[in-house]
This record gives C-alpha cells, structure tokens and sequence, in this order.
C-alpha cells in the first residue's frame, strides 16, 4: 500500500482518487460507534415520543433505516470497500434538554478495514430519516453534532474521542 506524499491513503502520488489496496492486511475483529442528534420544537418531539404522527413509528423506521444505510455505505461513499457481514446497530433515544432525538450507532465486523464509515453514515441518515417523517410539522430542526466515538482494531489500534470534546 502506497500513500501518497501527504499521508492521505485515498489519494496515489499523483494526487488521484483510488481505493486503498486491504487485500495484504490482516483480518481482524473491527468495531466502530458514532453519534449525532437533531433537534427540534418540544412539541414536534412529543408528537414522537407519543406516537402521533402520521407516517408511523418515527424512531423503529429511522432505526432500519440507519442499519440499512449502514450496509450499503459502499454504495454511497465512492472509495468504501463492501463490507459484507458487518453487524450494525442503531439506536435513537429522545432528549428533552434538546430538544431532540439523539442517535448511537455501533458497526462490528471481522475484516480487513475499519467500520467506521458504516457507523457515520448508520447515524447521519437515522437522523435524516426523522427529519423526513416529521418535516411536515417541524421544518427548523437541525442535525449536528455527528462523530465518531470509538474504533477499535486493525493496525491503528484503538481511538476514543475525548469524553469532554463534542461532535460540534
């Protein structure tokens, strides 16, 4: 595996996109967790908490919805690798200091590159997905603070965000 000169490994010695070559690199046990919310008009998130709106549960279909984002991240970040078999969770969980709905997503897999990427894009369209099923009533929520926590395995070894540093 060749980076280029700067250390960015998507990117060839001639500063072309390419993918980066895992196929020489250990398969080892991979895990990943992100966060993020969106905040709202209190009212908006009472509507879901009580489950009163109109397309259905709001947090069980962002929920999916986050895990199947999370398994096709291939599909649409360009240089990902398919990751097949990569167990992925996602849990939203209402906040009313936000108000809002915070997200939590964890990707695990045994493979030969991170997971990462599939626990963003698991948080980011969770959020996405309750923006979109209660727009109709609330159009000023904001998404935002979406991080990554924690990975752990490959060569890199283990990284944890700083309990006091924020994903703002």
């Amino acid at each position: 595996m060749t980076d280029s000169a700067e250390g960015l490994t998507h990117l060839d010695d001639e500063g072309r996109a390419r993918m980066v070559d895992v196929s020489q690199k250990a398969v080892t046990d991979r895990r990943a967790t992100a966060t993020g919310h969106i905040v709202m008009d209190a009212a908006t998130l009472a509507r879901i908490v009580a489950g009163d709106v109109p397309k259905g549960s709001v947090v069980q279909v962002a929920e999916l919805a986050g895990v199947l984002a999370g398994k096709k991240t291939s599909d649409l970040i360009p240089l990902c690798h398919q990751l097949p078999g990569a167990n992925i969770t996602v849990r939203l969980e209402p906040d009313e200091k936000l108000p809002g709905i915070v997200a939590h997503a964890e990707a695990i897999i045994a493979g030969q590159t991170g997971v990462e990427m599939e626990a963003l894009t698991a948080v980011s369209v969770a959020l996405l997905t309750v923006y979109d099923m209660v727009k109709a009533v609330d159009r000023g929520m904001r998404i935002g603070g979406i991080a990554l926590l924690s990975k752990e395995g490959g060569a890199s070894g283990t990284w944890l965000r700083d309990s006091g540093e924020s994903g703002e």
